[in-house]
C-alpha cells in the first residue's frame, strides 16, 4: 500500500463517518486526500497522521474520540495490520508485510516514472541561472549554480512544471568594453588596462580572434585603428568566449533553452515600454531631472533611479524590462539564481515585481547562493592555471570529474557556504558521498548479473509477505518516501533534498544487503523468497537511478 493509497483510504473512512452521521461535518470539509508521514520512531508504525486533530473542532468531538472512530473503521481494511491512537489524537498505522512489500513491484513496474508527481503541474516556469559575463571562464560560484540550477529544473519538471532554462547573456555595458581593451592590449603585446582582465585565457582568445579574422580574409585587427580594432576584438572575442562557456556547460551536462541577450532589451525598445507601463500605473515620478521608480511603496529601502538625468537608462532599467519580458512571454514564475554578492538586489526586484501588480515570492523568486571553497592536501585552492584569478568549471571537472562535481555542489543547501575536499571527492571510499550512492547502484546491478547466472528471475514468483525483516521494513519505508521528497524539493526549490535522500537510501540498502541474502548459494534451490528479494533489490536500483538522474549524475552499473 502506497502513501497515496493509504491517504485515500483515510479520506474514504472520514467520508463514510460523515455520511452515516457519526461526525457532524459538512461533506465539503472532508479532505480528498489525507496527509500521512513516516513516524519519527519506527516502533510507532509505518505511517502516522494528525487528521483527527485537524478536524475535531469542526466535528464538535474531542480529537481522541474522532481518532478512535477512524481507527475502528480502518481496522478491517485489507493490508492494514494495526491502527493505534497516540497522544492527543494521532493515528499510528502499521501495514501488513504483504501490503508494504507490494511497493517493490509498483516501483519496478513504474520504472523511470516512479517519483514523478503533479505537485507543480500547470506552472510555466522561467529558470535563469549561471548567467556569467562572457568575459572569462565560469568561476566556481557559477559552477555551483550550473549544478543546482539544472538539478532544480529537473526536479520541477519531474513534478509537472513546464520549465525553460534561460541564460542571461550580459553583452551590454562597461565590462564588455574592458574585455575588448584587454584582448587588444594582449594582442599588441601591451600591458592589460588597469581595470582589465588577465589570465592565460585572454592570450588564447586574442590569438583566436586574430586567426579567425585572417582566415576570413579580413585585416589583422592589430593593424586597425584603435576604435576599429577594439570593435573587432569585442565582437569576435565575446563570441569566442561565450562559445567556450556554452561548450563547458554542455560538457558539464547543462544546456539552456534560451540565451537572452541583454543588449536586445535596449535595442528593441523594451526598456521604454516597461517604463511607460509603470508610468501609466502611477509608479514613477520625476525628481532632479531623473525618472524614478517609487520602490519604497513596496518595501524597498529607497526609491530607484530608472532614467538618469542625462537621459541614459540606469542599470535597474534593464532588470525592469527583463522581468516584464519574461511575464509577457507567458511565464507564471520567474526564478533567478544569484550569487552571494546580490543580497541588496532582492528588495528592489521584489518591489519591481509588486509595482507591476505581481506577487513577490510567487511570480518572482530570487535564490541567493553562498560561497564555494576548494581544499586540496588540506590547503585552500584559490587560483586557476588558466584564468589566473579564480577557480573555474574546467579546474573542478579536471580534479574530480563531472559526476562528483555536480553531486557535491548540488547536495548542500544553497544558502550555506560549502568546502569541497578535492582529495575526498576523487577517492573511492564510503566517505565520498557520490561514490557511496553510485556504489549502491552498481551493487544492485551486480546482484542482477549474479541472479541471471543462477537462474533467479523476478517473473517466476513474488510474495511481498516474505519481506518481513526489520531491514526490509526500513528499506520499503525509505522507498515509499521518494515521490514526497521529489515534490518537496520542487516546492521548496531545494534539490539537495534528493541527494540527501539518496544517501539515506544507499545506507539502508547496504545494511539490508549485509543482513538478508538476496540470492541462493550455488548448491541451494531457488525459492520464492529469493525472487521476492530480487524485486526489492531492483526497486532500490530504480529509485537510485531516478534520483541520480534528477541531479544530472550517472548511475554506473559497474565500479
Amino acid at each position: 500500500m502506497t502513501p497515496d493509497e493509504l491517504s485515500h483510504v483515510l479520506s474514504a473512512a472520514l467520508a463514510s463517518a460523515v455520511a452515516d452521521g457519526t461526525f457532524a461535518l459538512d461533506a465539503d470539509a472532508v479532505p480528498t486526500s489525507v496527509h500521512v508521514e513516516r513516524p519519527k520512531q519506527r516502533e510507532h508504525g509505518d505511517w502516522a497522521t494528525n487528521v483527527a486533530l485537524q478536524l475535531a473542532k469542526k466535528a464538535g468531538v474531542p480529537p481522541r474520540e474522532l481518532a478512535q472512530e477512524l481507527a475502528t473503521r480502518l481496522g478491517s481494511t485489507p493490508g492494514i495490520k494495526a491502527v493505534d491512537v497516540a497522544g492527543p489524537g494521532f493515528l499510528n498505522i502499521t501495514l501488513e508485510a504483504g501490503a508494504a512489500g507490494e511497493l517493490a513491484r509498483t516501483i519496478v513496474e513504474s520504472g523511470a516514472a516512479y517519483g514523478r508527481n503533479d505537485s507543480e503541474a500547470g506552472k510555466k516556469v522561467n529558470l535563469e541561472f549561471v548567467s556569467a559575463n562572457p568575459t572569462g571562464p565560469i568561476h566556481i560560484g557559477g559552477v555551483r549554480w550550473a549544478a543546482v540550477g539544472d538539478s532544480l529544473a529537473r526536479v520541477l519538471e519531474a513534478s509537472g512544471a513546464e520549465v525553460t532554462r534561460e541564460y542571461y547573456f550580459n553583452d551590454h555595458g562597461a565590462q564588455i568594453d574592458r574585455f575588448a581593451r584587454s584582448l587588444l592590449a594582449r594582442a599588441r603585446g601591451q600591458e592589460a588596462p588597469e581595470d582589465g582582465y588577465g589570465g592565460q585565457y585572454i592570450a588564447e582568445i586574442a590569438d583566436a580572434v586574430i586567426a579567425d579574422a585572417v582566415a576570413a580574409g579580413d585585416t589583422d585587427p592589430r593593424d586597425l585603428p584603435d576604435a576599429e580594432a577594439q570593435e573587432v576584438f569585442r565582437s569576435r572575442g565575446v563570441e569566442r568566449m561565450f562559445g567556450e562557456i556554452k561548450s563547458s556547460l554542455h560538457d558539464f551536462g547543462v544546456d539552456f533553452d534560451v540565451f537572452f541577450h541583454e543588449d536586445s532589451l535596449h535595442g528593441s525598445g523594451a526598456v521604454d515600454r516597461a517604463v511607460a507601463r509603470l508610468q501609466d500605473a502611477g509608479r514613477m515620478f520625476e525628481a532632479d531631472g531623473a525618472t524614478w521608480l517609487r520602490t519604497t511603496d513596496f518595501g524597498d529601502d529607497k526609491d530607484r533611479v530608472v532614467i538618469k538625468s542625462d537621459g541614459d537608462a540606469a542599470y535597474i532599467a534593464g532588470d525592469i524590462a527583463y522581468y516584464l519580458d519574461k511575464r509577457e512571454r507567458g511565464f507564471d514564475e520567474a526564478i533567478i539564481m544569484l550569487g552571494a554578492d546580490h543580497h541588496g538586489y532582492v528588495g528592489r526586484m521584489m518591489a519591481v515585481c509588486a509595482a507591476f501588480g505581481d506577487t513577490p515570492g510567487v511570480n518572482l523568486q530570487l535564490l541567493i547562493g553562498q560561497m564555494v571553497n576548494l581544499v586540496k592536501d588540506g590547503q585552500p585552492v584559490r587560483m586557476s592555471k588558466r584564468a589566473g584569478t579564480v577557480v573555474t568549471l574546467e579546474d573542478l571537472v579536471d580534479a574530480v570529474g563531472v559526476d562528483a562535481a555536480r553531486y557535491s555542489l548540488a547536495r548542500s543547501s544553497v544558502d550555506t557556504s560549502i568546502d569541497l575536499d578535492l582529495d575526498l571527492l576523487a577517492s573511492a571510499t564510503n566517505e565520498n558521498p557520490v561514490y557511496y550512492v553510485q556504489y549502491a547502484h552498481s551493487r544492485t546491478c551486480a546482484v542482477d548479473r549474479n541472479a541471471a547466472d543462477r537462474s533467479v528471475a523476478r517473473g517466476d514468483g513474488f510474495d511481498p509477505a516474505l519481506l518481513d525483516h526489520e531491514t526490509e521494513a526500513v528499506l520499503l519505508g525509505r522507498l515509499t518516501e521518494f515521490p514526497r521528497i521529489v515534490a518537496q524539493a520542487a516546492e521548496l526549490r531545494e534539490p539537495h533534498r534528493v541527494a540527501r535522500y539518496l544517501e539515506g537510501l544507499a545506507a539502508d540498502y547496504h545494511k539490508w544487503y549485509s543482513e538478508r541474502r538476496v540470492l541462493p548459494y550455488p548448491d541451494e534451490e531457488v525459492e520464492t523468497v529469493h525472487r521476492t528479494r530480487l524485486w526489492l533489490n531492483d526497486a532500490v536500483r530504480q529509485v537510485l537511478a531516478n534520483g541520480l538522474d534528477l541531479l544530472g549524475v550517472s548511475a554506473p552499473e559497474r565500479m
